[in-house]
């Protein structure tokens, strides 16, 4: 079979730094943008870092003429202040009652998992070479609840980071955009950077300390260390659950609270200072769509990872305990950082944006470059990380494979990525004809605007799922349930650039909300809109990333889930299979039920509490009164918190329920229903919502002769299209980006529980 290129010692070695590496450059990020301060004593004349270069000063001073600069600044620095406290009070609150949840949840793991020999410290034969022995189940449930704590853990703080640093880099986007809307991108884009490269450094760097830690005590018992490890998987993606429907709760009440009261009824501007939900609206954008995506894109590179390394620890990888091809999970992503820690580079410092038209190709181009670099890294690592031959465990049997089929594999899920990501930008960018026939039906009102919007997402799913089927049909042929647990790892191996991309767009949102609260002249606006634009674009393209790379990871977690429970075939034909295909088939519909009519419950108090103060405050259209925010605020955080745990119960409870009382075969249907309908419905869902956005976006625009014959703001079309934008708010910010969630979450958690149920499920089945 021959050995791997690189040594033990080797991977040792580069796994680590090659975190290390991402976590210094995510600092060096910070620290430049933390150069563009956010204190009165800034000149414009002087400001640091400006030494005249490209004559900016003297242009910036022209700018802001009339403008007191002090005043300015410090109405920033005000407002950035709000949205954080707001931002990180949410977060505390939500994390009080997650925490509660993590640590019932992690009882319940070691319960039944300790269950599984009856709490015996003996040693076992061990499951899949009963000839020789492992360590006792009581063991796996120990390391399986410490990991899925520090899962948990890792995926709260990932989320929080990413949450101050969008926060932090607001204020100081809408202030660059004064000296021209290169420095403006700079300054957006760098921090969606430390954001990307702190989760994808941290989420790398856990994983291979837990790995190391736990092989202490494990020794040569390879199969039960990464059973354990699966744990890691399950304690991120249940809490990128919570922040995920907890998160789009918050911001789509806010949002359809201030666009349903403040456009549609008192025709004021969006993100204008009178209305009384802009800060929580503000606020929502980092809780949901910063927050949230991080925990989300880590859960699913926790889960791939873990999928990967229990299918190689029972395939010659672990039988034969060979160290860096067991680590080709990890030294994937270890390359990932490094291909994509120069591909940033290509925007922040290799070329500079001069006109806003390069805003969106320059995000594009990210995409294009990191996937090209990448699939030179997958290629070296597969070549150096792998032996020229091996084999991979197959559902009882053992499957030769050839490195180069293992990094086409891979190559394949990368790609499919890619072409996700485009077919989303086409369906939801207002430059193509899609978005545009949507915005044209907007001409005869509101209702045929939701014709083609819902018609347009249905669309919308054919390429992504033949691109996510072809993936599926190639890596499975060439190295079975572990070629499809790599090609979701293909898929994510460039998540530092991703999340950078994806991060950008609130922060540039958030960035345009303060300009037009600060009071600043309307070119800055226009500005701080076309980065908005392109922001609004590329956090579709991540939410397709999100979901094709969740439809990889589930399938390679349901096939882990079959091996770990001794099923040999699920045949759709018997009853009990079919029955949980049925279900599970409804649960996404269910799921989603649930969460929209969380979002219509928040947002209906949102707008009553936003028209009782315009209705009973003196001067406030005026502006010589200031709003209460501070009571919309906190209407957006107690209906997050409270809506969130239904839909959370929803998920977390139905694998249990299902696995206890059917047993597994049920189970093996439900997990496999909810996949196929679940990935649909997020797709759909996500790309009409970004659609109708974009649409309401291009009306106001008026970049086009057509856009102009439908605007300006305030017509009877532009009405119609911000209605459209209001009704696809949960769906492409709450409903859509959580679906993928449900499937990869109920997936990981069976696996986790699967010895439970392959010893004392299907309860109700074993009574008759």
């Amino acid at each position: 079979m021959g050995s791997a290129l690189l040594s033990e010692l080797g991977t040792e070695i580069l796994v680590p730094v090659c975190a290390v590496v991402g976590i210094v450059f995510s600092l060096i990020q910070w620290f430049l943008v933390s150069r563009v301060t956010l204190t009165s004593e800034r000149k414009a004349g002087s400001s640091p870092g400006s030494d005249n270069k490209n004559g900016f000063n003297d242009y910036l001073i022209e700018e802001e003429e009339g403008l007191n600069d002090h005043s300015v600044v410090a109405k920033c620095a005000e407002i950035q202040n709000a949205i954080s406290e707001g931002a990180t009070s949410f977060l505390f609150t939500e994390y009080q009652y997650v925490g509660v949840f993590m640590v019932a949840f992690a009882i319940l793991i070691f319960v039944f998992l300790g269950s599984v020999e009856g709490f015996s410290t003996k040693s076992q034969p061990c499951t899949y070479s009963p000839q020789k022995t492992c360590k006792p189940a009581l063991a796996t449930a120990m390391f399986s609840t410490v990991a899925f704590v520090l899962g948990a853990v890792t995926s709260v703080i990932s989320g929080f980071l990413g949450m101050k640093i969008a926060t932090y880099a607001n204020a100081r986007t809408t202030l660059e955009a004064r000296k021209g809307v290169g420095k403006a991108f700079i300054v957006a884009f760098r921090s969606g950077a430390v954001m990307g490269f702190l989760l994808a450094a941290n989420g790398l760097l856990v994983l291979y300390i837990i790995i190391n830690l736990f092989q202490l005590y494990y020794g040569d018992d390879w199969e039960g260390l990464f059973e354990s490890i699966t744990g890691y998987g399950l304690g991120g993606s249940s809490m990128a659950l919570f922040g995920r429907v907890g998160g789009g709760i918050y911001t789509k009440a806010a949002d359809v609270g201030a666009d349903l009261v403040g456009k549609v009824e008192r025709n004021i501007p969006e993100d204008d200072p009178r209305n009384p939900a802009v800060i929580a609206d503000n606020v929502g954008d980092n809780v949901g769509d910063i927050a949230g995506m991080g925990s989300d894109l880590f859960g699913s590179y926790a889960e791939s990872s873990c999928a990967a390394l229990v299918v190689a620890s029972i395939s010659s990888f672990g039988i034969n305990h060979e160290f860096t091809p067991m680590l080709y999970p990890l030294l994937v992503s270890s390359v990932g950082i490094l291909v994509c820690l120069i591909t940033t580079l290509f925007a922040t410092d290799f070329f500079e944006i001069k006109a806003v038209k390069e805003i969106e190709p320059a995000l594009k181009k990210q995409l294009i470059i990191s996937t090209i670099l990448m699939t030179v890294g997958i290629a070296v690592v597969s070549f150096v990380g792998l032996p020229s031959s091996f084999t991979i465990y197959n559902f009882g049997t053992q499957k030769v494979v050839k490195n180069w089929q293992l990094f086409l594999c891979v190559a394949v899920g990368l790609w499919a990525g890619l072409i996700i990501g485009f077919v989303t930008e086409y369906y939801t960018s207002n430059a193509y004809s899609p978005v545009q026939d949507v915005a044209d039906s907007c001409r005869t009102g509101a209702a045929t605007n939701v014709i083609f919007g819902l018609a347009l997402g249905y669309k919308s799913v054919i390429i992504p799922i033949f691109a996510i089927a072809i993936s599926i049909f190639v890596s499975f042929s060439f190295a079975a349930m572990y070629g499809i647990a790599v090609a979701a790892l293909g898929m994510l191996s460039t998540i530092a650039t991703g999340l950078a991309i994806d991060a950008y767009g609130p922060i540039s949102d958030n960035a345009g909300g303060i300009a037009e609260m600060a009071g600043m002249s309307h070119r800055i606006r226009e500005r701080t809109d076309a980065l908005d634009a392109a922001g609004n674009t590329t956090a579709a393209i991540g939410k397709g990333f999100a979901i094709g790379s969740a439809a990889l990871v589930s399938l390679a977690l349901f096939g882990a889930f079959v091996s770990r429970a001794a099923i040999s075939t699920v045949d759709v034909l018997t009853p009990k299979v079919f029955i949980g295909l049925i279900v599970g088939a409804m649960l996404p519909y269910w799921f989603s039920a649930m969460t929209m009519k969380s979002v219509g419950k928040a947002a209906l108090k949102m707008v009553e509490e936003v028209r009782r103060q315009f209705n009973t405050i003196p001067g406030l259209m005026e502006g010589t009164t200031k709003p209460d925010y501070a009571t919309c605020v906190k209407i957006s955080t107690d209906a997050s918190i409270k809506e969130m745990i239904p839909p959370g119960a929803l998920v977390m409870l139905t694998p249990l329920i299902v696995g206890t009382l059917f047993g597994v075969e049920t189970l093996s249907g439900v997990l496999a229903g909810s996949l196929v309908s679940g990935v649909q419905v997020a797709i759909s869902a996500s790309n009409t919502g970004g659609a109708w956005d974009n649409a309401k976006k291009y009306i106001e625009a008026g970049a086009s002769e057509h856009a102009r014959t439908l605007g300006p703001k305030g017509s009877d079309p532009h009405k119609a299209a911000v209605i459209g934008d209001t009704i696809g708010d949960p769906l492409k910010d709450t409903s859509g980006p959580s679906l993928n969630i449900l499937i990869k979450l109920m997936a990981v958690e069976s696996l986790v529980f699967a010895p439970f149920f392959a010893t004392h499920g299907g309860l109700l089945f074993k009574m008759f």
